[in-house]
This record gives C-alpha cells, sequence and structure tokens, in this order.
C-alpha cells in the first residue's frame, strides 16, 4: 500500500511538472486571464480522465497535456487551442457534456470540441463510414482549421507512443497516418509534422527498414557534420561581410525521404549522397526579405557550382500553403550535390509552423494561397452527390505539394497541380468553361484537352456549346474540382438517359404481362449484376440490356432473395471473418489447413514466405494476401479497417512463389550466361522470363524467377551481386501467383 502511494506522489508531481512545461511554452501567446482559462481546463480534464489509464500504463492526463504542447510548441497555436487540445477527449470519453464546456469556456470553444468529438472515429466500421468521417473532418475546416491542427497533434502524440498497441492497431494507425494525415499536415505547411509521422508511420509498417536506415545514419553522423562545417565556413565569412545576418546549419532528411530515394532510383543507401540540406535562415527586415535572399544565392553559388535545373523560386510565387524559400544545388567540396534551402526567420516560422505562423504575418491580406486552398475544400464539400469514397481519392490527390503557376490570356495567375492538364485549367477557369471546352492553346500553340501544363504557360481556353462533358475526361483531369464538376454532370446526363430506358423497360413489361412495381425492378437488377435501378434503366435505354432477355428472365422465374447488394456483400464479409476467427483468434495462417478459406496472393506485390502480410477481405475472391508494404497496404487499411485480418506464414510446403529482379551492371560477353548459371545451375531456381536492354556499355534486365521465401531470394541476391559486373540487385514487385513445384 504504500508503494502505490509513492506512485501516487510520483505521478502526481509528474503530471504538475508537464503542466508547467506547458504553461512554459505557451508563454509567448498568453494574455490576461489566459493562464487561469488553461488552469480551468487543466483542471476539468484533470478530474475527468482520473481513473483513466493509457496502454502503457501511464495516466491518461499525460495524452491531453502532450496533445495541448504539440499545439503550442510546435504548431505555434495560442490559448484557445490549447484550451480545446487538454479537453479534447473529456465530451467523448467521461460525462462532461458539450453544454457543460459552453458554459465554462464560450461557445468557440465549445465549436471545436465538438468539431474534434465528431471526428473522433474516423476510419472506424466500415469503409464508406471511414469516408465520410473524414468528409466531416474536412467541413470542420472550413469553418475553423483549429479543429484539423488539433486532430493532427493528438495523431503525432497517439504515433509518438505506440509501441504498447497490438501489431495490427500499429499497422491500420501507420496506413491511416501515412495515407492521410501526412499529406494534410504537409498541405497545411507543417513540414516538420509531415515529415515525423511519415517517420512514425515507417518504423511501424517496414520495421527493418527503419532501423537500418536509422543506424547507417548514426553510423555518418560525425562524418556528415565535419563535411557540413567544411561546407558553410567559406559562405559564413562572405555573408557576414556583405552584412547579411544568418544561420546555417545542417539538416538530415527524413528516414522516409531517404527509403523513398532508394526506392525511387533503385539505388542502396551509399549511393543516396544528399542525406542532409544546409539551411541558411536570414534576419532580414520585412521590405528587404527578397533581395537578400537572392543576395545570400548569389554567395552560394560563387562557392559552389549550381546545377541549373534544381533552382527553385518559391520566393516570387510561394506555394498554394504560404511556404516561401529559395532551393538550390550546389556542387560541394567533395565532389557531390548539395541541397541549400535559402530563407528570412518569418519565412522559416510558416516552413515551421504551417498556418498558424502564416496567420501571424498575414495582417491584413485576404488574398492567401491558404485562403484559396480552404475556399476549394469548401467548394468540393458542397458536392451532396460524391460517393464518399470517391471524395477520398479525389482529395487525398488534391493534397498536392507541388504546384505550376499558369497565365491567363489577360496576364492573370493561376495556381494548379503539377501534373494539370488544360481540361483541369478551363474547370478552374469557370465550370461552364470545363464543361464547354473542346480545346486550348498554349502559348498561342493549339493542343489537346490533355495537354500536360509547365510552369509558365499561358492558356487560351477554345469553347463550343455543343460539347459536353465526357466520361474518359476523368482520365485527363487531375483537380478534385474538375472531377467532381465532371462525375456531376455526367451523373446528370446519365439520369435524363436513365429516365428514357424506365419507360422503355415500363412499356416491354406490360407486353409480358409482368407487373412494373419496385419489387420486380429490384430483381431485374440483381438478375443482370447491376448496382443500382438507375444503371438497369440506362442499360436499356443504350441497348446494352436485349430486351429479349426478359423472356430468359421470365421463364427462368428467378427467384432472388430481397436484399440490397452492399447487405448481400457485408454479410458475405462477415461470414469469411467468422471462418478466419473460428480457424485461429482471428490470425490467418498461410500454408497450414486452409483448404476450408478461399485465399489468394495479391498480384499487386506478390508476397512470398517470409514477408511481413496481412490478409484483406475481398467480396468475390476470398482472402487475398498483401505485404505490409505493398504500394495498395496504407490505402486498403485505412479505407477498409474492419477488413483486415492479421496473418502470417507458417511451416513452408513445397510451393514455388514467382518473383522479380531487377539487375544492373556493366555489359560484358557472357554476363548474362553468368547470371543464368547462378539462378539455374547453383540455386536449382526456375526461370520464367528474362529481359534485357543495354544501351553504352551498361546493362539492365528485368528476371523473373521461382523462389521458396524470402530467405531462398536474399541469399539468391546476395550471390548475384558477387557475380563481376554486377552493380546491383534489387526485388520489385509484380503480377504473379503461386505455382506448384513439378515433382
Amino acid at each position: 500500500m504504500k508503494d502505490l502511494v509513492i506512485d501516487l506522489e510520483a505521478e502526481k508531481a509528474e503530471i504538475l511538472k508537464r503542466y508547467r512545461a506547458l504553461l512554459r511554452a505557451s508563454k509567448s501567446t498568453l494574455q490576461k486571464g489566459d493562464k487561469t482559462m488553461i488552469r480551468k481546463a487543466f483542471d476539468i480534464a484533470l478530474e475527468s480522465h482520473k481513473d483513466m489509464r493509457r496502454k502503457s500504463g501511464e495516466p491518461y492526463i499525460y495524452h491531453p497535456i502532450a496533445v495541448a504542447q504539440i499545439a503550442a510548441e510546435e504548431i505555434g497555436l495560442g490559448t484557445t487551442s490549447i484550451v480545446c487540445a487538454l479537453l479534447h477527449d473529456v465530451v467523448e470519453d467521461t460525462d462532461v457534456t458539450l453544454d457543460d464546456i459552453e458554459r465554462e469556456f464560450g461557445k468557440k470553444v465549445s465549436k471545436i470540441i465538438d468539431g474534434l468529438t465528431k471526428i473522433s472515429g474516423v476510419f472506424d466500421t466500415n469503409s464508406s463510414l471511414q469516408a465520410e468521417n473524414f468528409r466531416k473532418m474536412l467541413l470542420t475546416l472550413a469553418d475553423d482549421v483549429r479543429v484539423i491542427l488539433i486532430k493532427l497533434a493528438d495523431r503525432l502524440h497517439n504515433m509518438r507512443t505506440m509501441e504498447f498497441m497490438p501489431r495490427d492497431k500499429q499497422l491500420k494507425l501507420s496506413s491511416e497516418t501515412v495515407y492521410l494525415y501526412a499529406p494534410l499536415a504537409h498541405r497545411l505547411g507543417l513540414y516538420a509534422i509531415k515529415s515525423e509521422l511519415e517517420d512514425l508511420s515507417m518504423k511501424y509498417m517496414e520495421r527493418e527498414t527503419y532501423q537500418f536506415i536509422k543506424k547507417k545514419l548514426n553510423e555518418k553522423k560525425a562524418e556528415r557534420e565535419k563535411f557540413v562545417n567544411d561546407f558553410i565556413q567559406p559562405i559564413k565569412s562572405v555573408l557576414e561581410s556583405q552584412g547579411l545576418q544568418a544561420d546555417i546549419f545542417g539538416r538530415p532528411k527524413s528516414i522516409h525521404s531517404i527509403w523513398n530515394k532508394m526506392k525511387k532510383k533503385a539505388i542502396p543507401f551509399e549511393e543516396v549522397y544528399d542525406l542532409f540540406a544546409i539551411r541558411i535562415i536570414l534576419d532580414s527586415a520585412t521590405d528587404m526579405e527578397k533581395a537578400d535572399c537572392w543576395k545570400a544565392y548569389s554567395i552560394v553559388t560563387d562557392s559552389y557550382r549550381p546545377n541549373p535545373d534544381r533552382l527553385r523560386d518559391w520566393v516570387s510565387s510561394p506555394k498554394a500553403n504560404g511556404y516561401e524559400s529559395l532551393h538550390t544545388t550546389v556542387m560541394g567540396p567533395r565532389g557531390q550535390w548539395v541541397e541549400v534551402q535559402i530563407r528570412t526567420k518569418r519565412m522559416n516560422e510558416i516552413a515551421e509552423k504551417g498556418f498558424a505562423a502564416h496567420w501571424k504575418y498575414k495582417e491584413s491580406s485576404s488574398d492567401s494561397g491558404l485562403d484559396l486552398w480552404i475556399h476549394k475544400v469548401r467548394e468540393l464539400l458542397r458536392n451532396p452527390d460524391s460517393n464518399a469514397l470517391d471524395f477520398l481519392d479525389d482529395f487525398k490527390m488534391n493534397l498536392f505539394s507541388d504546384e505550376i503557376f499558369i497565365f491567363t490570356p489577360k496576364g492573370a495567375l493561376i495556381q494548379l497541380p503539377s501534373t494539370a492538364t488544360a481540361l483541369d485549367f478551363a474547370f478552374e477557369i469557370h465550370s461552364d468553361v470545363g464543361a464547354s471546352c473542346i480545346g486550348a492553346k498554349v502559348n498561342h500553340k493549339l493542343v489537346p484537352l490533355n495537354y500536360n501544363l509547365q510552369n509558365g504557360d499561358q492558356v487560351e481556353i477554345i469553347t463550343s456549346s455543343k460539347q459536353t462533358p465526357k466520361e474518359d475526361w476523368l482520365n485527363i483531369v487531375v483537380t478534385a474540382k474538375a472531377k467532381a464538376k465532371i462525375k456531376s454532370s455526367l451523373k446528370e446526363e446519365k439520369r435524363k438517359v436513365a429516365e428514357d430506358g424506365k419507360e422503355i423497360l415500363e412499356r416491354k413489361l406490360k407486353s409480358l404481362k409482368i407487373t412494373y412495381n419496385t419489387d420486380n425492378i429490384h430483381k431485374l437488377t440483381l438478375y443482370f449484376k447491376l448496382p443500382s435501378s438507375q444503371e438497369l434503366f440506362y442499360n436499356v435505354a443504350k441497348g446494352i440490356i436485349d430486351l429479349k432477355d426478359l423472356r430468359e428472365y421470365q421463364s427462368a422465374e428467378k427467384v432472388v432473395e430481397n436484399k440490397p447488394q452492399d447487405k448481400i456483400e457485408q454479410e458475405q464479409v462477415q461470414s469469411l471473418m467468422r471462418s478466419v476467427k473460428a480457424k485461429d483468434s482471428d490470425i490467418l495462417l498461410i500454408g497450414e489447413d486452409m483448404q476450408k478459406i478461399d485465399y489468394k496472393l495479391a498480384s499487386c506485390c506478390n508476397p512470398i514466405p517470409g514477408d511481413d502480410v496481412f490478409g484483406f477481405i475481398t467480396v468475390s475472391e476470398g482472402i487475398k494476401i498483401h505485404r505490409t508494404n505493398c504500394p495498395n497496404a496504407a490505402k486498403l487499411m485505412a479505407n477498409y479497417g474492419y477488413r483486415i485480418v492479421k496473418a502470417r506464414w507458417t511451416t513452408q510446403h513445397e510451393l514455388a512463389f514467382l518473383t522479380g529482379l531487377r539487375i544492373t551492371g556493366i555489359d560484358d560477353v557472357g554476363l548474362i550466361n553468368k547470371i543464368t548459371t547462378v539462378i539455374s545451375t547453383d540455386f536449382n531456381i526456375n526461370i520464367r522470363s528474362i529481359t534485357v536492354d543495354s544501351d553504352n556499355g551498361i546493362f539492365e534486365g528485368t528476371i523473373m524467377v521461382y523462389v521458396n521465401g524470402t530467405e531462398h531470394l536474399e541469399n539468391l541476391i546476395k550471390r548475384l551481386k558477387q557475380v563481376k559486373g554486377i552493380t546491383g540487385v534489387t526485388r520489385f514487385d509484380s503480377a504473379a501467383t503461386p505455382f506448384e513445384k513439378a515433382s
């Protein structure tokens, strides 16, 4: 009992210590009466959560204090947000009501807490609900962006303290984070938080790779610091002699961005040279910022040779989220490329703290990029017809990180994603212009609708009153606004055609003496395997359904259970779920007594024994096994968490699994023969296909081979790397299924 008292006393002291640290973090924004308000919120949170504990066993109050500290220290939010962060879980988890909150803290705090409570269930239960909740979260962004910022702080702290959660929960949260929260943080200009969310997601989704890169970075730390000091020295002295006050330091790239570079370029860690960026932060007066940045750029490029293709000027044209900086890549003293970022203290605060700092400096300006972006979000949310999952995909795609600037014929500037087409530009001008667009003139030259725009293009749209949006336009446009407008227009067009089909079908059923009623229309819809009655009418009008088929339907007297398609699908999924649970406590064992459960290996990532995997329940193809680092894993886990089952390999059967190897090297006589000898003779592995390309002495090949598992594959890769002339061997995903070994 004495020990328990000591523990509780220690916890009380720790809570107080954390609360004081929060007050210190919020000191710069505190005004008269704010401290009292924060204390009141803290006392309510402490009392409300007094009997609650986190998975780690710590008092639950640690979490809201940490979220409030992130909001204050890392995002730069003020007292209202700190109060809301402290109280963000009380309405959902305790007896405190929104009325209580409004009575104590006023309407604004109550509204933000309400927004946070509504979105606390994001990504729960089933796919459409997950997407709908995300839509609700974005609706609150249009009202008060602080809801999203506090939610990001909440997610960041959960990711930082996730080691005590079960593995499947870690994977689910990591997938949601990398799929939506990290891009959202990026879009709001919270680059430091975005990078940390990506790194933490990778820590759980690709554990071995994460630890490998982390270890490598630590090994090279001293060497890197020496290089940075050598690089900085000549620049620092010239900046000072020119009267420019600056902080210069090397900032390491995130583990996630290094891994992305390794994958994109198919290179090992040792060949990733830009492991860090040099950052120059200038102490400039507001009216001298632009001139000072370019002056510093001139000093850097006088000392080191720049790569002219790698200059990025976000000082003259800031990004849509308010980001301003000059980026250049120069050749360093040891013959390697080094990225240099030049910005002022104000620009740096906006880059680090995003939206909050943006408002701090904004003053009376009302045409900021962020305002425009939030206006676009609002527009997108106004479309009530869009399917929730389509909406989620469109919005995810619209969280673009790279923008291009396009000019209208009159010189007005329009911001678009870097992959935008002429048709996107037309819809950006106006929905009616987009809908009637037949072509465009880019820099006075006629181009088609799918022309990819380049930064600085001047575009004139050509329209026709006879033009209407087409289905294939959805493959041309990339902006969410254009997609939403095209879908809405096509839906309206389809509705009109379906009305005609409805009349045709009614007449035909009458001639066959079949009663036209809701029940029969529903049975017909299921008979023709269509998702809705509107699709049935539309297919009739378009002649896709031959009305002669109705006689077959009539003669077959097919009895179809009167259930909506989504209900049937849900039951199939639940049945499979029960089957899995009945076998082994919700864990799918691959390779042991699996005859009763239909499962396939996903062709998008081609898992092999030894890979970290999970099961995904499909409606028509049973359970599909994916690698946890599959390109589609994040999206599946984020959107369909309820269909995910744990899976692991057990004893391996005599199966061979198809996988792909990408091999690069110096072209030499007999190299192919050496490779095939290692694969076929030394390892007794069957080769399905081999594709080779040689260009100016460089050899590149892809080989599809059958292996037993990851250990078998790793040994093969290791042996191939020893072949003289081969410089790299990497595994890649391919469409494939397991084949029984020939006896």
